[in-house]
């Protein structure tokens, strides 16, 4: 019991982490303020982004966690939670 808690918590601790630099990301490319930005919260009813505005976010995105996201995938990205899911999942 003690090991399945040790591993929930570094999991917690690593999505928190996670969670942590996508908000920073958020926060630089779309200028708004770090307690704005949730992990409910939808780039463009929430935080104000246009289309061009996801289009760099996802660039961004894409050079910090050294990672593609394919347009595809990319279009699915809505909120702060879909792109902790996605790279989670990669």
């Amino acid at each position: 019991m003690c090991y399945n808690s040790k591993i929930l918590h570094i999991n917690i601790g690593a999505r928190m982490a996670l969670l942590d630099d996508i908000k920073a990301v958020v926060v630089e490319q779309l200028s708004v303020s770090a307690d704005e930005v949730k992990e409910d919260s939808k780039f463009v009813e929430d935080l104000g982004a246009d289309s061009l505005d996801v289009v760099e976010l996802v660039m961004a995105l894409e050079e910090k966690f050294d990672i593609e996201i394919p347009d595809d995938e990319a279009e699915k990205i809505r909120t702060v939670k879909d792109v902790v899911n996605y790279i989670e999942s990669k």
